[in-house]
């Protein structure tokens, strides 16, 4: 029952919130978009998109056969889960205008508000602002979805879904917007992350770590199992 209450009281929150938003965007800013960055921009947003789903299988044939099926939705959860945070406040935050170059402003882009007939971002001139948008986000899916083969078989489903908002909010858009905003810190210091060497796996990386030295072994003793 306080599920859910919980989730309906989401739901309309969302939908309140929803109604400050604009009814019909104005037009969409087309001057200087490049029909061939975009089509190779939404081929590789496809293509990053399928590394979610790939996740899944890879951490779901290394574990225990009675525990694929929850360690396998913990990728596809995080689909959702992220996708909302992201169109709520997480653009906002990683790519919204900067706050002494550590953190976006969350009002930036404020329930995707902008971003739809936006003018396209500073280093990507040539495509569309959504287009970027849905770009990364697919990164910040797939870097938390990396550290879900550390506690598999060992976590619960609320506090896994506790995490992804953690992290999203107080480790990937911060440690985003530092690196790939142009206003960001570390930006300015010179640091350059292309593939998301720093963004992506050096953040799952240590969060994974900590994981593992946190919750140690699954059991005092080894067990075999038979991987799926």
């Amino acid at each position: 029952m306080k599920k859910s209450v919980v989730f309906l009281a989401l739901l309309i929150g969302i939908s309140v919130l929803a109604v400050f938003m604009p009814a019909v965007p104005g037009p969409i800013v087309t001057e200087g978009i490049n029909s061939g960055d975009v089509a190779w921009m939404l081929a590789a947003t496809a293509l990053v998109l399928l590394m979610t789903p790939g996740l899944a299988y890879f951490y779901g044939g290394m574990i225990d056969t009675k525990n694929i099926i929850s360690t396998m939705l913990q990728s596809y959860i995080a689909m959702g889960v992220i996708s909302v945070l992201w169109i709520v406040v997480g653009f906002s935050l990683a790519f919204g205008e900067s706050i002494g170059g550590f953190i976006g402003n969350p009002a930036t882009f404020f329930m995707f508000n902008g971003v739809l007939d936006g003018k396209p971002w500073s280093l990507a001139p040539t495509i569309p602002l959504v287009l970027f948008a849905f770009f990364q986000l697919k990164f910040a899916i797939i870097t938390p979805a990396l550290i879900t083969g550390t506690f598999a078989e060992r976590i619960r489903f609320k506090s896994y879904i506790i995490f992804l908002v953690l992290f999203s909010l107080l480790i990937y858009a911060p440690l985003a917007h530092w690196t790939w905003h142009p206003e960001g810190f570390l930006f300015k210091l010179g640091v350059l992350d292309f593939a998301g060497g720093t963004v992506v796996h050096m953040s799952a990386g240590f969060a994974a770590l900590a994981a593992a030295i946190y919750l140690r072994t699954k059991n005092e003793t080894k067990v075999a199992f038979s991987p799926a």
